[in-house]
């Protein structure tokens, strides 16, 4: 008797992950649908653009998808777990001058752990999801995660955070497909969303507004000095989480050259700000490190990627502890930002990563 293998579907209501979901379903699995309520209803302002993911819309978008498939659909609720450990995070990273990444925050607690957790409970083998990943496996059954065929959509950056043993159980089914061709899958299998907009912001967070967000969660403003590097008072700010190294506009200084953030100084409520070559450096530090197989020394080349969309630099990686290690950059990187992560790869394979301190 052949016996389908079972796969959790997370659907977030968009095309990659309905597409996924299809072509598992063609694929032979016994797939179920689930979507997961993270956050309740934002209600919609005036003139707000929600072009967020895991909205109610989208929860509904999701199971009119698994409707037209003929698969089980479930709602999942995590509300409590993502307040906890994303928009709780998300607030006291800002609060320390620090710009953190909720989407590897819910990947790695959420999604690929409390999620997979319940996959399994529910008899699946494997979890799947919509992002532009692949996975390679070598002779000894050891799992890594790959770029996603598309570079223009790879979302590697997002899933360092998987371990080997979370590799084993994960199927990435539109990784090895560009975006075109998963539009038109959708088309093909007359999917409801076949032609709905991508989600662009936090999904928490209506209109990306992080600062109204952040104000209306407790943290208060709370005026300081804006300084060049030698402590030259420049402009006042309304509060540091208002911040982000690398930024320039918004500072509202008049000044020879443009000004950028370079740091942020939450114990003296500052924010150090100067010219564009200044926020080139070298090297960086990053904790709380997650490797997808133990590196096989204490130094090695590789190229380290320090934001969504940044092109990989060379570099050399010095290995400090399990969970901390060194990056030198062969050639000086601007807005290395704290709080954000430090993904390091081998060509198109993900070695592991940290976040930048």
């Amino acid at each position: 008797m052949n016996i389908k293998k079972r796969v959790v579907i997370a659907m977030s209501g968009g095309v990659d992950s309905s597409v996924s979901a299809a072509l598992l379903k063609e694929q032979g699995y016994d797939v179920i649908g689930v979507s997961l309520q993270l956050y309740d209803p934002i209600p919609k302002e005036p003139g707000c653009r929600m072009k967020t993911c895991c909205s109610l819309d989208d929860v509904l978008d999701a199971g009119r998808g698994a409707k037209k498939l003929g698969i089980p659909f479930e709602v999942i609720d995590m509300r409590a777990e993502f307040r906890e450990q994303v928009i709780e995070y998300f607030i006291a990273e800002y609060a320390a001058g620090r710009t953190p990444n909720p989407c590897i925050r819910c990947n790695d607690l959420i999604k690929f752990d409390l999620l997979l957790k319940k996959a399994q409970e529910m008899g699946a083998e494997l979890l799947a999801t919509g992002h532009y990943a692949r996975t390679s496996e070598d002779e000894q059954g050891n799992k890594f995660l790959l770029t996603g065929l598309d570079p223009a959509k790879d979302q590697s950056y997002f899933l360092f955070t998987l371990t080997q043993e979370q590799l084993q159980h994960i199927v990435f089914p539109v990784g090895t497909l560009e975006k075109p061709d998963v539009r038109k899958l959708a088309s093909a299998y007359a999917l409801p969303v076949a032609h709905k907009q991508e989600s662009q912001e936090i999904c928490f967070i209506p209109d990306n507004n992080y600062v109204k967000f952040l104000e209306s969660h407790g943290i208060a403003q709370k005026p300081g000095d804006i300084v060049t590097e030698d402590g030259t008072v420049v402009g006042r700010h309304s509060g540091v989480h208002r911040y982000t190294v690398g930024q320039r506009k918004g500072l509202g200084i008049a000044w020879k050259q443009p000004l950028h953030v370079l740091s942020i100084d939450t114990e003296m409520n500052r924010v150090v700000v100067g010219e564009r070559r200044e926020l080139a450096v070298s090297s960086l530090t990053a904790a709380c490190a997650t490797w997808s197989a133990a590196p096989r020394a204490s130094e090695f080349r590789a190229a380290c990627r320090i934001r969504y969309r940044h092109q990989p630099a060379p570099c050399r990686v010095v290995v400090l502890t399990d969970s901390r290690f060194e990056v030198y950059f062969d050639t000086p990187q601007t807005s290395v930002t704290p709080g954000q992560a430090a993904v390091l790869y081998d060509g198109e394979r993900v070695l592991g990563g940290g976040w930048i301190e």
